[in-house]
């Protein structure tokens, strides 16, 4: 009966909530937030007031606000019946269709998600920011988690001085009070509530221009002023060309992008205010490896499909997603190259045969699919889409479609009604095989990119796997070195001393797959160690100590001041096969598995952290301290620290040289 009663209310609810824009139409908040100095978890005494109009007769009204407080509720001035059930604040009154109305509260919010107040009992920066992820915004500021209601947000934001302050929309004005500093931001078009974000940290910034005007505002920290250039590299170019590409103008005020300290996702496109990871805050020579640049071009893509036009439920959740993906490859192509991209459209086929093959496979418009299917299915849905009909009609039905319904929200069939109205096209058939199918067409992809692409085309022919006289001139010829990749993954004895001549892919290729290596090309590979590469001097530097035990010192020197990339790759490698090698720094082990173990710490990205626990736990070395930050790990807000941390724990929990001090902990 239980089990019962809980669907009836999550169908009741889900119910009331779907309806409720049919009675009410939210246009407009003004609020003012104003942090606790405090408790840094939470805001304090915030003023809210939201403008609305009633389109059918009602008794009530609602606004989702998860676990907040209230005082001082009034409709139009006055007070009002109201109920806050913890999850939502409903105002009672008669309201009658036509009518215009100003709801005003004070709220006061100690969010549980959403809102993120990082560093300020722990040693990571100190910073506060948000994610809400299409329905959570509600857990910091009230508002409406269906995404079918746009509002205007214009919020003023109370903040400790010495931080900055970047928000939706445009800072209006920057006021100074006796401890903080109020932040106003205006925002001039609608947008759904989950696109509402704000961060508070210590930032720089720079700025350029589009070629339309449109200000860009990069932000980084302080100490990373020699990383923007690589971090945020080719950005104008991007926008640039996704204005021209899309054919309808940037439709907000300004574009700004802020890393921040253990994101949950690589990056989020809040309306004008990408929030995006740290870890792709990156120096010159992890460019070539790890970059920002597909991350920056989807996010910024999503400010037309997903922020000007949102999907009306998760059924077409592929109108952003996928719309993102595509739009984020052909700026990426801009930069790149035309190998490039369709180099990413193969390898796209590849994560959907694959999850075809574990029984995954699923329609576009399930609402339930994954990721994969969503962004990869979705973006070659539009490619194949765009070769059906042509390029005219294809941008025509883009254009026409996001000016059709801008500031709205959209189902699949607007979108391909577009399409058929400007290609004159029926597309009855491509809808069925490319949207409701849960069978991914491998067959026509390939075959388009073999028609398009003769960079596939040769890809596709190479082969080694069955040895021929041609595979020995295979490594030194002229293709790419995608297939020269493969072509070592599959016979690495096919490397000789003159493929070390090739170029730092080809070499990578070599230091990722010539895991045993010949006497005769030792000297040759002891060059990779030299390499602009952080990926190639880290599998380089183990297979080398693995190898020639004789020479493990020598390559430890060699190494001993690279540091890698943000999740510090190499330099955790170094410490640890230092540790391992005997009469190497045989003084300095101490300090060496301390300096190990203080990225463990919370100062440091997850990422770092996940690294450091595995590395201590193949040394089988867990000190008191590395221990308590692992459980402090298995309660963290980023979810994959959260998850790897428990599974650790639970491994440990069983090791018998762990168990009681973990129960002491």
């Amino acid at each position: 009966m239980r089990n019962l009663l809980a669907i009836f209310s999550i169908l009741f609810f889900g119910f009331i909530q779907a309806q409720q824009t049919d009675y009410v139409d939210f246009k407009k908040v003004n609020a003012v937030i104003l942090f606790n100095q405090i408790h840094v978890d939470s805001t304090v005494y915030n003023s809210y007031e939201v403008k609305f109009d009633i389109l059918k007769q009602t008794d009530s009204i609602y606004l989702d606000a998860v676990n907040m407080r209230f005082k001082n509720v009034a409709l139009d001035g006055k007070s009002v019946n109201y109920k806050n059930d913890g999850k939502k604040l409903i105002i009672y009154n008669d309201f009658e269709d036509g009518n215009s109305h100003v709801l005003n509260f004070i709220f006061f919010a100690s969010p549980k998600k959403a809102m993120y107040f990082v560093g300020w009992e722990d040693d990571a920066p100190n910073q506060i920011w948000t994610q809400g992820q299409g329905k959570y915004t509600s857990n910091w500021l009230p508002s409406i988690d269906d995404m079918n209601d746009k509002m205007e947000f214009d919020i003023t934001y109370a903040a400790p001085k010495g931080y900055q302050v970047i928000a939706n929309g445009k800072m209006v004005s920057k006021r100074e009070s006796s401890g903080y500093n109020l932040w106003e931001f205006d925002m001039n078009h609608p947008m759904s509530s989950y696109l509402v974000a704000v961060v508070i940290g210590k930032y720089d910034k720079v700025v350029e221009h589009s070629e339309s005007g449109i200000p860009i505002e990069m932000y980084y920290y302080p100490e990373d002023s020699l990383k923007v250039e690589p971090t945020y590299r080719y950005t104008k170019q991007l926008f640039d060309f996704l204005e021209t590409e899309i054919g309808v103008p940037y439709p907000w005020q300004n574009y700004k992008q802020v890393p921040v300290h253990d994101f949950l996702y690589a990056g989020m496109e809040n309306t004008t205010a990408t929030i995006f990871s740290d870890d792709f805050v990156i120096d010159e020579m992890s460019f070539v490896d790890k970059n920002y640049v597909n991350v920056n071009a989807h996010e910024l893509a999503h400010q037309w499909f997903g922020d000007l036009v949102t999907e009306t439920s998760g059924t077409h959740h592929w109108l952003q997603e996928g719309f993102a993906t595509y739009y984020a490859l052909l700026a990426e192509r801009k930069a790149f190259g035309d190998n490039y991209f369709y180099w990413q459209l193969y390898e796209y086929t590849q994560e959907l045969m694959d999850q075809e093959r574990a029984g995954q496979g699923t329609s576009l418009l399930n609402p339930k699919s994954s990721s994969t299917t969503f962004y990869k299915k979705g973006a070659w849905t539009l490619f194949m889409l765009r070769e059906k009909i042509g390029d005219v009609a294809f941008r025509n039905a883009v254009k026409n479609y996001l000016k059709k319904f801008k500031f709205r929200n959209v189902r699949t069939e607007d979108f391909i009604k577009e399409a058929e109205l400007a290609s004159g096209q029926d597309l009855k058939a491509f809808t069925k095989v490319w949207l409701e199918d849960k069978v991914f067409p491998i067959d026509r992809a390939l075959s388009a990119l073999k028609q398009i692409s003769s960079f596939i085309q040769e890809y596709l022919m190479v082969d080694c796997e069955t040895f021929s006289s041609k595979c020995k001139t295979y490594l030194t010829s002229g293709i790419s070195y995608q297939a020269k990749e493969k072509l070592i993954k599959q016979n690495p004895s096919l490397v000789t001393s003159e493929v070390f001549q090739e170029d730092l892919k080809t070499r990578q290729a070599i230091a990722k797959h010539l895991k045993q290596i010949p006497e005769e090309l030792k000297k040759d590979y002891e060059t990779l160690l030299e390499d602009k590469s952080y990926i190639t001097i880290e599998n380089a530097l183990v297979n080398l100590w693995v190898n020639f035990p004789e020479d493990r010192s020598k390559y430890l020197d060699k190494t001993k001041s690279i540091i890698g990339f943000n999740n510090k790759n190499v330099r955790q490698l170094w410490l640890t096969l230092s540790l391992l090698t005997p009469d190497y720094k045989e003084n300095d082990k101490l300090q060496l598995l301390n300096e190990l173990s203080s990225f463990t710490s919370s100062e440091n990205n997850f990422e770092v952290r996940m690294m450091a626990f595995n590395y201590l736990q193949n040394l089988d070395a867990f000190s008191k301290e590395v221990l308590l930050n692992l459980k402090q790990a298995s309660t963290h807000y980023n979810w994959q620290l959260k998850k790897f941390s428990k599974n650790m724990l639970e491994l440990l929990e069983s090791n018998p040289k762990y168990k009681t001090i973990l129960k002491k902990l």
